[in-house]
């Protein structure tokens, strides 16, 4: 299977003082690499000078060295590990092939520690396996980005459709006004020419004609002054009664609030003593977690010194003694003689002791969120009331400005109206039967010229809302396109999660079903993984998760189906499920694409033929493909395999 990342060139691998090895360098060849020859010759050791090159940190120094190396060269491109002995601890540095060798380590290094294969002998959780790459809070956040999103998108698509429906209103509103002041326009300019017929041929007509018109001019400018105070005075009694309706609003607003007895200081102190207690427990879980570990993988090597008992043997044949199964492993703390069960009970009791501090850490960071949460609430009550109350003070300022001004407003109100009145009754004085059809005539004249103005001011505000309307409206392609996005967005990320899930089953179930048709094991039918849902606990809460069970079908010597469990399978059949596992999590977590190298070691619990078609069958999803064997299980293999003997 090609990739982004192929290997195209020979792969050169130098190391000093990695795992058992003093120095080394070998060369290797895209495609299948094997390591041949006796136990205790430096395989496993290599693959993990490989793994330490590429990234991983799951590889050891010499036990007489305090620093090693490795460097490996393929493409023109050149990656260095630098380990180095500090307190106890092994210190990595260096330029390696990957910044994260998660994926790696947990599909590509197959060695006998590899956490898939362990997981499938011991029958662990599988999903949270393939799952554990996967940063689910990341993409819940994400989530609830695009979420709150969608709600204002949607919010602004609301709006808009209900500006569409505003708008032939809007519209009709608009043509009726214009016609009423194009009604108004022609009844003015009937009136200004029915003032042009009148007939006043004297001069002293035309001046006691001019005299009326200004009288009726100075009205006019009366009247619009006095509308104009009146609008101002209108305007501003509004603005106070809205003021006095948010001052009760938020006086209520105010009365609602509870007086908390908490403290958020004290919530404070509170959360951070739940956190010391919360990383003492971490430290506590972890460090149980490297014990648990650590004795783990003693026990699956058989004890203390397994690689200097099987040297003192020399007449017994190796592979007979690897393969005999024993009671008694040697202690790695005292060096004596202890039954296996006795070490797995320990074990178990510190599973258990593990599990236990995992749930009070569980209950511990519950605790600590809703602290959190309520201390949040507490701070946030006591910044909306100090907006409330300063809000409240700036309204008290804004009243007091807004009643002095209409105080003054009503008394310029009515020295304009003592004006206006004054103006109608020296108006009055020339109505008389030579100049009443003049005077009358201009009175409905000023009042046509303020209807029209009210008119085009009314017209214009209309023009100006259809215009904005106009303007947000085209934003709607935009917005239903983004809208569109965002669903899609939210449809991959919420299916995501089952996507890789449902993968990743049936990639092993493919690749299981082909594996066992091309290995031939006799009274197996299936194994298989069945992906369901399941309620499980955390802390105080029972939530839904997904679970995936492994399925083992048999046959009997009559044809009878039955299904078995893993506890039951021969120790090649479990291997070479952990194996298809693992090539399934390499395949659905694209880690062809991260990595081009897969290792394998410690199958000797399969025969060298179906060995040799494992091989075969791995060979095609990876470049290089580095196999530790026996060399009689590596006799099966092809002859057009790179072969390496020596390291």
């Amino acid at each position: 299977m090609s990739s982004p990342e192929s290997v195209t060139s020979p792969i050169t691998v130098q190391a000093e003082n990695i795992g058992g090895i003093d120095t080394t360098e070998v060369l290797l060849q895209p495609g299948v690499n094997v390591l041949t020859g006796r136990n205790a010759t430096n395989r496993t050791s290599f693959l993990q000078t490989i793994m330490a090159a590429l990234g991983s940190r799951r590889s050891s120094l010499k036990g007489d060295a305090d620093a090693g190396h490795v460097e490996l060269t393929f493409d023109d491109e050149q990656y260095t590990r630098y380990l180095e002995r500090r307190n106890g601890d092994i210190v990595f540095d260096g330029d390696p092939y990957l910044d994260d060798p998660e994926l790696a380590d947990l599909f590509a290094f197959l060695l006998e520690s590899n956490e898939a294969r362990r997981a499938v002998r011991r029958g662990d959780d599988l999903r949270e396996l393939i799952m554990r790459p996967i940063d689910t809070d990341e993409i819940e956040a994400e989530i609830e980005a695009l979420e709150a999103e969608k709600r204002e998108l949607d919010d602004r698509l609301e709006e808009l459709s209900r500006l569409d429906t505003e708008l032939p209103d809007l519209e009709e509103e608009r043509v009726t006004l214009e016609e009423e002041i194009e009604a108004t326009n022609e009844r003015i300019d009937e009136l200004e020419n029915e003032l042009d017929d009148f007939d006043l041929d004297v001069d002293a007509s035309r001046a006691r004609k001019a005299e009326i018109e200004s009288a009726f001019a100075d009205l006019q400018d009366a009247r619009t002054e006095l509308e104009s105070i009146e609008y101002d005075l209108e305007t501003e009694r509004e603005s106070y009664a809205e003021l006095e309706r948010e001052r009760d609003e938020l006086e209520a607003e105010l009365e609602a609030f509870d007086d908390p007895q908490e403290s958020p200081d004290r919530l404070e102190g509170r959360v951070q003593e739940l956190r010391s207690r919360k990383r003492s427990l971490d430290t506590t879980v972890s460090e149980l977690q490297s014990v648990i570990r650590f004795n783990e993988e003693r026990l699956a090597d058989g004890g203390l010194d397994l690689e200097a008992s099987a040297e003192s043997s020399d007449d017994d044949d190796i592979t007979e003694q690897l393969l005999t199964e024993s009671t008694d492993v040697v202690c790695w703390t005292c060096g004596s003689q202890v039954e296996r069960d006795r070490i797995e009970s320990t074990l178990d009791r510190l599973r258990s002791l593990r599990q236990e501090k995992l749930d009070e850490r569980s209950d511990l960071q519950e605790r600590i969120d809703e602290l959190s949460d309520r201390r949040k609430e507490l701070r946030q009550q006591a910044q909306n009331r100090g907006q409330i109350e300063t809000r409240l003070a700036a309204i008290d300022d804004e009243l007091e400005r807004r009643a002095t001004r209409i105080d003054e407003l009503e008394a310029e109100l009515d020295d304009q109206q003592e004006r206006v009145d004054e103006l109608e009754s020296d108006a009055e004085t020339f109505e008389n039967a030579e100049y009443g059809d003049v005077i009358e005539t201009h009175r409905e004249l000023n009042r046509l010229e303020l209807e029209r103005e009210d008119l085009e001011d009314e017209r214009d505000e209309v023009q100006a809302r259809i215009d904005e309307i106009d303007g947000r409206i085209e934003e709607r392609s935009e917005l239903e396109d983004r809208r569109g996005t965002v669903e899609d967005e939210l449809t991959d990320l919420r299916t995501r999660v089952d996507r890789i899930e449902e993968t990743a089953v049936d990639a092993f179930n493919e690749h299981m079903d082909s594996i066992l048709s091309i290995l031939e094991y006799r009274n197996i039918d299936r194994i298989w993984i069945e992906r369901r849902e399941k309620t499980v606990r955390e802390g105080r809460r029972k939530v839904t998760r997904t679970a995936f069970d492994l399925h083992i079908v048999r046959t009997t010597e009559e044809g009878r189906t039955y299904e078995d469990t893993v506890d039951h399978l021969s120790e090649s059949e479990r291997e070479v499920t952990g194996l298809v596992f693992a090539l399934a999590g390499y395949l659905v977590h694209d880690v062809h694409e991260v990595v081009p190298f897969m290792l394998l070691d410690s199958l000797e619990a399969i025969d060298s033929n179906r060995i040799a078609d494992l091989v075969d069958y791995f060979e095609e999803y990876v470049d290089c493909l580095v196999v530790a064997l026996l060399r009689e299980d590596a006799e099966a293999l092809s002859d057009a395999y790179t072969y390496v003997q020596e390291i």
